[in-house]
Order: structure tokens, then sequence, then C-alpha cells
């Protein structure tokens, strides 16, 4: 099934966690990916000036496992790196193991090597290069503001962070971000039109 998907052309470059996660994308994605050994990059002083330099012209995917050693990795790079060269994607909390190993994670949940293809395809789409050379992710499409998360209680009131965790779960996106996070998932993802959609039927 993999192998019939047609690959998407992402001129942004992307930084997964581990080969196997490379392997996975390169299934359904022609473009620049690399990979931060898990925790490797942080003695790497090579690989660290090297993801500041690709970073320069249009930024970088980060997209690692949804568990705890996913958020140190993010964490790394919003240190190294400006808050507007850094473009964060996430996968759903999928309970499961890959194939390869012979017990689930930690957090339990499937890896970014263990997701569909499809479910990929789909996270990167917004970052594709049409035909004629324009991005997705650059429609004019109205955005969600910090005003909106406050007002609909997402963010600076009792009982936001349940709302934000109902809203990620219904974007397919893991639990426990912060406002920060899910508002820049949010507007990556679907816009306000959807947001509103969602926010008023299941958060």
């Amino acid at each position: 099934m993999d192998n019939q998907i047609s690959k998407l052309r992402v001129d942004i470059p992307i930084a997964v966690e581990g080969k196997y996660d490379k392997i996975k994308l390169c299934s359904i994605i022609n473009g620049n990916i690399l990979t931060t050994d898990g925790f490797g990059i942080f003695s790497d002083s090579n690989k660290t000036a090297l993801i500041r330099r690709i970073a320069e012209p249009r930024g970088i995917i980060v997209l690692t496992d949804s568990d705890g050693a996913g958020l140190v990795i993010r964490n790394y790079f919003k240190s190294i790196l400006p808050k507007d060269k850094l473009i964060h994607l996430y996968t759903p909390e999928i309970a499961g193991k890959e194939r390869r190993k012979r017990a689930p994670s930690k957090a339990g949940f499937l890896g970014v090597e263990g997701m569909e293809a499809e479910m990929l395809r789909k996270l990167f789409e917004p970052f594709a290069v049409n035909s004629d050379n324009s991005y997705n992710i650059f429609t004019n499409k109205q955005q969600v503001t910090k005003a909106d998360f406050f007002a609909d209680g997402l963010s600076g009131g009792e009982g936001s962070v349940e709302r934000r965790n109902r809203l990620a779960a219904a974007l397919g996106l893991p639990s426990g971000l912060s406002a920060n996070a899910l508002l820049a998932a949010v507007n990556m993802l679907c816009g306000r039109d959807e947001y509103l959609r969602i926010v008023n039927n299941d958060c």
C-alpha cells in the first residue's frame, strides 16, 4: 500500500529522530530529511551547525515521536533556532508498537515509523510544493489568534488544559500541548472556519 502512494515534493528540510523514521518518510516524500540520532544531536556540534544553516532559507519541519523523549528533542530545537524558523508537526497518540520492536515504547504509543503512510502524507500535504511552485500552507485562510483561544476557554482559565486536549484529540494531535504549540498546529492544519466548527461541536 505504501509503495502505491505518490510522493510529495517538500522543499522545507525535515528533522526526525532516527533512521527508521527517515525511511518511513522517504516512502512518501521527496525532500531533505535528516535525523537527530535520538539524543545524539545534543553532543554533535557539526550536525547542530548544519541544522542552523539549512534552516536559514525556509525554516525546518520537526517531527518527533509523541512522547517525553520527543518533547526533549523539540525543546533542543527551540534552544538552537529562532521561533520563526521552526515548524512543529505532531503525530496522534496511537497505542501500539512497531513490528521490528519486541516491546512498545515507554509511553505505549506508535512512533513516526509506525504511522500509516497516508496519515503522514496528509500531515505534510500543506507543505508540499504544487505544480506552479506554490505552497499549500500559504493559501489565504483566516488565522486563529491567541484572543480566539482565550475567548473560547482554551487558554488562561480554569479547564483550559482539558479543552485544549479535546481540541487536540479532534485534530489527531497529541495531548499536553501548550496553548502556543496548539495554536500553531491549528493554523497549519485547518484555519479558523474548521477550528470554530470543532470548538462549537467538540470542545
